[in-house]
């Protein structure tokens, strides 16, 4: 496809983008407060698939998507795109760096969505999150986290950070190992084009998105796992093996 038609569409996919976000940012102000709880999740979930269909990607799912908590989801992480596609199959409470909650517009629609927000330096706020997580899944609800606690470029995965795995541990909630891709709808090759790690900037990373060919988000979802008496350790590097099988394109 010639790189000006490339373009005009990337225009009209980020025009179409903006307004779905300014929808959604209303809809916080004066809708979330008369809702209940599981129509707030509803309304996430359909939120997140608009903005999936905007940017061009088509949402490919294998697995059995978990419909109730309590339950811990680990995932890989390679792009913002990754928990509005996580959130179009399912509504979850990601736990996510605290920077995010004062990102403008973006912080906004992460807390409306039940975001847990962490001080990822912070060994008191870490304990502090791990006893959020725990209540939140006590209460039924179902929490995904990145343990590689940043965005990989896809070709490895990054050692998973185990702390946050107490969580499930300490409610004895399963965990569920998820991984997620981004490929060519064409060739099956897996894409960067939504990549956004290093030194990537968030701008350039959206603008490849919306400016490539046809891709499909692809969600892996494994089976759900006790910890049946492994430390933390032990049972992070197992998930981590996991998900490095579940994120493997499947055509």
């Amino acid at each position: 496809m010639p790189v000006l038609t490339r373009s005009l569409i990337g225009l009209w996919r980020l025009a179409r983008m903006g307004g779905h976000i300014t929808t959604g940012v209303i809809t916080i102000w004066l809708k979330f407060g008369r809702m209940g709880h599981e129509e707030r999740n509803r309304a996430v979930e359909r939120w997140a698939g608009k903005l999936m269909q905007l940017c061009g990607i088509e949402l490919r799912v294998l697995g059995a998507v978990p419909q109730q908590g309590p339950l811990l989801i680990v995932a890989n992480h390679l792009s913002w795109l990754d928990i509005p596609a996580i959130h179009a199959a399912r509504h979850c409470r990601f736990v996510s760096k605290s920077d995010v909650k004062a990102w403008p517009v973006i912080g906004g629609l992460a807390s409306a969505a039940g975001t847990l927000f962490i001080e990822r330096n912070s060994r008191r706020d870490a304990m502090r999150t791990v006893s959020r997580m725990e209540e939140t899944m006590r209460n039924g609800d179902m929490v995904a986290v990145f343990p590689e606690g940043t965005t990989g470029d896809g070709q490895q995965l990054l050692p998973f950070h185990a702390n946050l795995l107490q969580s499930a541990i300490a409610a004895e909630a399963p965990v569920l190992p998820l991984g997620l891709c981004f490929y060519d709808k064409h060739s099956g090759r897996m894409s960067s084009a939504p990549s956004y790690v290093g030194d990537e900037s968030l701008l350039g990373s959206i603008w490849r998105t919306v400016t490539a060919p046809p891709l499909v988000a692809q969600l892996n979802y494994g089976e759900p796992q006790s910890s049946a008496g492994r430390n933390r350790r032990d049972w992070s590097a197992e998930l981590q093996e996991a998900v490095d099988q579940l994120r493997q394109v499947q055509r």
